[in-house]
């Protein structure tokens, strides 16, 4: 029996115009058309890279993979999705595919022994700003260790905000499924944390 996965989640007519209109115009060679995809997307798409892929060299790398795809096939968007989930989409597959050529003995580190930005919150004081900093960098290496699937649905829905649709519309899933990924992924995730406190 064939997967049946959820419809793509229609966008708004207003959004759904102006998404076919930046396609249109990089269609017909409007080189602001891809600047203003990038600039609307790109912290997003480092962002969900970084949280798949537990590197942040890796995750800046895999960002320009991204957006040159993004640049070549832009045209051919339809509209059938909205541009954001579109991105999304790419973005995951992207990371999916730079996972699956990762050597076995990479995929076995997890995030405390890969190196790791130093993100300073000037809101807090140094005291309160360590202790988020190690809760982050606890969380994030717990994350890198989460199998992919459970981690990505986490991601999109915990981090990103994501709807169940939206997600299943990104992962080419139903949404039972992504629900499921979700349990899943957190129980994963709050047995790492609870091991490693």
């Amino acid at each position: 029996m064939e997967a049946v996965t959820a419809p793509p989640v229609a966008p708004s007519e207003a959004d759904q115009t102006a998404d076919l209109a930046i396609a249109e115009r990089h269609r017909y060679g409007d080189p602001e058309a891809f600047e203003e995809v990038y600039s609307r997307f790109a912290g997003m798409v480092y962002n969900i890279a970084l949280r798949i892929l537990g590197d942040p060299f890796e995750a800046s790398d895999v960002s320009q993979d991204i957006f040159l795809r993004i640049y070549r096939h832009l045209g051919g968007f339809r509209g059938r999705s909205s541009l954001k989930t579109w991105v999304y989409r790419v973005t995951v597959n992207c990371c999916r595919s730079r996972i699956s050529r990762r050597p076995p003995a990479m995929e076995s580190l997890d995030g405390d022994e890969r190196s790791r930005p130093v993100v300073i919150d000037r809101r807090t004081g140094p005291e309160e700003g360590i202790l988020r900093q190690d809760l982050s960098a606890m969380v994030t290496g717990a994350l890198a260790r989460v199998p992919s699937p459970f981690r990505e649905a986490v991601i999109l829905r915990d981090l990103e905000e994501l709807s169940y649709e939206e997600i299943a519309a990104i992962l080419g899933v139903r949404i039972g499924t992504v629900r499921s990924r979700i349990a899943r992924g957190r129980e994963r995730l709050r047995e790492l944390l609870e091991g490693s406190g």
